[in-house]
């Protein structure tokens, strides 16, 4: 097990299976302007949600153990279907603090009028036990409604956010939650914040849409003060400097990066070799 590193001015990593955790780095950003980050999109392998459980948990160790490797301070698996799967074997096995994400279950709950609510999440995330007591805990006179995105996370992977074809995928989804009342909707993915607009051409104000990344980069911010860990702009460590890194060509990172966040990024291409993956890495041309 790699040591954590103990210095304030040591960056944070944030792993997504691929671009959606950008709109969480987006919201740590903000948030933590002196913190330096890395940012890995495990995009060799996205999306996750089609992927068995064995498969995720073996990917999102084997990549925080990389970032631990590159000094990371602490860990934000900034991807509900690894999160979902494989926080509980991370915190077993890495003694940096970790924040996982998770749908906003909770918040909908407190906003919905109507007491209903929909979520679009992963296959993979809805069929969890941590979402079904994320539902059970928080939303028992609440009717959820879960629907699978299918096809969300690859059009945001592929740069379309906004296509007619999008936007009908997205009505089909969305329009029965309307007629069923849901007057509340959790983006239960980290890619789904960036439909936010093709959303709200469907829904209107009919619909409250809660994304967790604001709260997922104040829970960031605790721990990092419970851990004495974090950065200050006296400590001259730049401001909100971000290494971006991809287990493929880094193109789509680096195209979404610019286009949503308006950053010009360098993107390393990088191996991390797995138990499931090593010998496909290895045989890789």
């Amino acid at each position: 097990m790699n040591a954590p590193a103990s210095s304030c001015a040591a960056p944070i990593g944030i792993f997504d299976s691929g671009l959606g955790g950008l709109s969480v780095l987006r919201a740590v950003r903000a948030q933590l302007p002196a913190e330096r980050l890395i940012y890995v999109a495990d995009s060799r392998y996205a999306p996750y949600g089609k992927r068995d459980d064995d498969f995720i948990a073996d990917r999102t160790l084997a990549i925080c153990e990389w970032l631990v490797a590159q000094g990371a301070k602490a860990l934000v698996v900034a991807c509900n279907t690894a999160t979902a799967q494989s926080i509980a074997l991370v915190r077993e096995r890495l003694a940096v603090p970790l924040v996982g994400v998770e749908p906003g279950i909770k918040p909908a709950a407190a906003l919905s009028k109507s007491r209903v609510a929909g979520v679009l999440a992963t296959e993979v995330t809805l069929r969890s036990a941590r979402f079904q007591a994320l539902v059970e805990r928080h939303a028992a006179d609440l009717r959820v409604l879960c629907q699978p995105g299918h096809g969300l996370v690859e059009a945001v992977e592929r740069c379309d956010v906004d296509s007619p074809a999008l936007v009908e995928l997205l009505r089909g989804y969305v329009q029965p939650m309307l007629d069923a009342g849901a007057d509340t909707l959790v983006l239960g993915c980290t890619h789904y914040p960036f439909l936010d607009a093709a959303i709200r051409s469907i829904v209107g104000e009919r619909m409250t849409l809660v994304d967790t990344s604001v709260a997922i980069a104040r829970q960031l911010e605790r721990v990092l003060d419970q851990h004495g860990l974090r950065a200050y702009p006296a400590d001259d460590v730049g401001s909100t400097t971000a290494r971006f890194c991809s287990t493929s060509d880094g193109a789509h990172l680096r195209t979404l990066a610019a286009a949503l966040l308006g950053i010009e990024a360098q993107v390393e291409c990088v191996s991390i070799p797995s138990p499931r993956t090593r010998e496909p890495e290895a045989n890789a041309a």
